[in-house]
């Protein structure tokens, strides 16, 4: 049986085209299951059927290494040549293989770009360390602010109820309970406001590697100062856990 051609879906239809260099296809996945059940999934087969999907790049050395009829993951044969190149990484057969794609610069020289796996054989790519630990962070801060924001709320509120009763408003629920106060709940809320001031945000991440280019939002292209003024905003996306091999789009 032929191989199917490159890109193609489960149903038949026609290859899709290859997305331009840079674009962020973390929220993907790739299987061709007629392949898998034509040929088995080991480490000599693996390479073939990632060339399938949209991950791979064809102008990388592999593809040269493979139209003259040499195989693509010879070591031997890629130190001796400069550019882009995939290497296969790990190996857990049948069900998990991890492939690098990086830019060799020389014998010893290689700068790690991206990172794809192969589980079960569905193809991913994995998300930037730098996108998982934003994402992260940011998760961790708006879920801090958002306790010391209920926090000096209900501090505030249990400073009126006692101001009220106070002035001569009897309470009959009051007798036999700890009496509350107001001046520390004032010395508290001050501190929970003053930490609140202090919480930096999140920092920015490192930057993104050569060949990736981040996914554009419409909050970046908002104005800056509107971003400021605006109330916080729920977490990003999480490159793991919002978005995990069951979650993506399969192509």
């Amino acid at each position: 049986m032929a191989t199917p051609p490159p890109g193609a879906n489960l149903e038949g239809a026609p290859p899709a085209a290859p997305p331009p260099p840079g674009t962020d296809m973390t929220g993907i996945c790739f299987r061709d299951q007629l392949w898998l059940n034509t040929y088995p999934l080991d480490r000599n087969m693996i390479f073939d059927y990632f060339t399938l999907s949209l991950f791979y790049d064809r102008t990388c050395n592999n593809e040269q290494l493979r139209m003259r009829s040499i195989h693509p993951l010879d070591i031997s044969q890629l130190s001796k040549m400069t550019g882009i190149e995939y290497m296969l990484s790990e190996v857990m057969e049948p069900h998990l293989f991890v492939i690098r794609k990086q830019k060799r610069d020389g014998p010893e020289k290689v700068t790690p770009m991206l990172t794809y796996y192969v589980l079960d054989g569905s193809i991913y790519q994995a998300p930037q360390l730098c996108n998982v630990f934003s994402a992260r962070i940011g998760r961790a801060l708006h879920y801090i602010q958002k306790a010391f924001t209920t926090a000096a709320s209900k501090l505030e509120k249990i400073g009126y109820v006692d101001a009220e009763n106070d002035g001569g408003t009897p309470l009959h629920s009051k007798a036999g309970k700890e009496t509350i106060d107001l001046k520390e709940v004032k010395r508290v809320d001050q501190i929970l406001a003053s930490l609140q001031r202090k919480l930096p945000p999140a920092p920015p991440p490192p930057p993104f590697p050569e060949g990736y280019a981040p996914p554009q939002t419409e909050e970046a292209e908002k104005d800056p100062e509107t971003q400021q003024t605006a109330e916080p905003q729920p977490p990003a996306i999480d490159p793991i856990i919002d978005q995990g091999p069951a979650k993506r789009m399969k192509i």
